[in-house]
């Protein structure tokens, strides 16, 4: 992820395909005196599907493609031969798409209903089903009504206006300040290399890295935007980037050593994720205390009586790379909890 590229919200005006009308025909061939109904049955109209793909980190690609039509099934004809089905529309989406349903309410505000989620790679998600097609006039022939001059409309399809939300999927994320470090860790334990500059809000958007650990075993990490106080209230990069950490296992706070009150800044971040959401406080979170590698050992032994309590907590430095394989080693065992 990186880069203007990078897009987790959009919207879409999306309609399913009718289905056709069943056919009302009559055999008519030579040497039949008596031709009966024969008309066949009408094709399903296309529906609107989400399906998970693991090659997409984004959304981007439905930034320029709002409008998602899916053809209407094809009407029934003689020989009792039924129209074709129209195609699906299938829209590929990044692991952890979450659908929103758009409805206008009649004093003009709009409200939302969550229709599902993607999750897994090649799950589906339907958004609008395509209408069934008519039965043609052969289904309706009997004893008492042998040439039916009816046969059954197709059913209509659907339309409507979706919210597509992406929230990352990650096992560990990186929750801090701006400047905390977390870019800067990102790019020592993985191959990710997010932009790095000594400014507020260098991260714009989520960066993903892969962190391998021993024995082979690897987990991914999801460098998380930072966050300042009064985040939850639409504050700075605001909520945006919030609901990425939902799908975190585990939460790795980042702050720096030169904080003027480390614990205070703990209790800050950990606020504006529960008034985020509540439920944010039942992760594993771990704290690491960053740009330590100017301190000796007598100092950071000190510095340990002013971390928050009942939290897990090490000293690392990115740059000289103290304590950064301990560290790992922290977030496996967390996860494995």
């Amino acid at each position: 992820m990186a880069g203007s590229n990078f897009v987790d919200y959009v919207k879409i005006f999306a309609r399913s395909g009718h289905g056709g009308g069943g056919s009302t025909h009559f055999r008519r061939e030579k040497f039949v005196a008596f031709g009966g109904p024969d008309g066949g049955d009408g094709g399903k109209g296309g529906s609107i599907v989400l399906q998970g793909d693991k090659q997409y980190w984004t959304l981007i690609h439905l930034k320029y493609q709002r409008h998602q039509f899916a053809e209407d099934g094809e009407h029934g004809s003689g020989a009792r031969s039924s129209g074709k089905d129209a195609r699906d529309i299938v829209i590929p989406v990044p692991l952890g798409t979450v659908a929103k349903r758009v409805f206008e309410n009649e004093d003009g505000t709009a409200t939302t209903e969550t229709v599902g989620e993607v999750t897994a790679d090649g799950e589906r998600l339907v958004l609008l089903r395509g209408g069934r097609g008519g039965l043609g006039n052969w289904h309706f022939k009997s004893a008492t009504n042998q040439t039916p001059r009816y046969a059954q409309p197709g059913e209509e399809g659907e339309e409507g206006t979706f919210i597509l939300e992406l929230k990352v999927l990650a096992d560990v994320g990186l929750v801090g300040f701006p400047n905390a470090g977390k870019s800067t860790l990102l790019s020592v334990v993985s191959a990710a290399k997010p932009k790095i500059a000594d400014y507020a809000f260098t991260t714009l958007e989520p960066n993903l890295g892969i962190v391998e650990v021993r024995d082979h075993k690897s987990f991914v990490m999801a460098d998380i935007p930072g966050i300042i106080e009064g985040a939850h209230e639409g504050r700075g990069l605001g909520t945006r980037f919030l609901r990425h950490i939902e799908r975190n296992s585990v939460l790795l706070f980042l702050i720096p050593a030169d904080s003027d009150d480390i614990r205070r800044d703990y209790d800050v971040l950990l606020g504006e994720l529960t008034q985020y959401n509540p439920e944010l406080l039942d992760k594993e979170r771990l704290l690491a205390v960053t740009k330590c590698d100017m301190l000796d050992e007598d100092l950071i032994a000190e510095m340990r009586g002013h971390l928050p309590e009942g939290v897990l907590s090490v000293f690392i430095s990115s740059v000289s790379g103290l304590n950064i394989p301990r560290l790992k080693d922290m977030l496996w065992e967390a996860l494995q909890r």
